[in-house]
């Protein structure tokens, strides 16, 4: 083989394995790991089901019996065996605003742990959950979604936050969050100081 003959050849031979190889990164996954919207809803309402059967067992019992929950939640929904899970919920503070491991997760949750400053968010007596998504996107066996959920406690009081989620379906077809983040809504700049030139605070 000449040199410009082999050089030809080596040149194809690197196309030919970048377009392979872009189409195999671009494939979909097999349809039986691709997410559908039906998944995406159901894993938003079991998450909040779950988090309303921690809250009421907390209130007819103890710690003790909400803890198992809590831990069976967040085995069964969040992504953990998938690697890290992003979790940033919503009252959260430095320096551990930002959460990478189950047992910071089950702290907000439920609190009683020395290690983090925690109370337990799903221990506010909450009686229902509504999710309220204003978008959702799905890319194959990833899917993420933002909106609004609202916390309905036993005094029927609503807490809403701002929520976005990542649900990942893993191998054996499970939705997982691989993302959480959630935030108090903003509600905009302190009302101006009514006050005169002359009153303390305005000077």
């Amino acid at each position: 083989m000449i040199p410009s003959t082999r050089r030809a050849f080596a040149v194809s031979v690197f196309a030919l394995t970048t377009v392979l190889g872009t189409a195999a990164y671009a494939a979909d996954p097999p349809s039986g790991q691709q997410i559908t919207r039906e998944e995406v809803k159901a894993a938003e309402k079991a998450w909040g089901d779950e988090l309303v059967k921690i809250s009421e067992a907390y209130d007819e019992g103890d710690i003790d019996r909400a803890r198992p929950l809590a831990i069976s939640m967040i085995n069964r929904l969040y992504g953990y065996n998938l690697g890290p899970v992003l979790f940033k919920p919503t009252l959260t503070q430095e320096p551990q605003t930002f959460r990478l491991t189950k047992e910071g997760a089950l702290a907000y949750f439920i609190g009683h742990d020395s290690n983090y400053p925690d109370t337990g968010f799903a221990l506010k007596h909450w009686r229902m959950v509504v999710v309220d998504d204003v978008g959702l996107q799905i890319n194959g066996a990833v899917a993420n979604t933002m909106g609004k959920v609202t916390f309905w406690d036993r005094d029927k009081k609503p807490t809403t936050v701002d929520k976005t989620w990542t649900f990942k379906k893993d191998d054996n077809g499970v939705v997982r969050i691989i993302l959480h983040h959630s935030s108090l809504p903003y509600t905009g700049p302190p009302e101006p100081c009514p006050c005169r030139p002359s009153d303390p605070v305005a000077q």
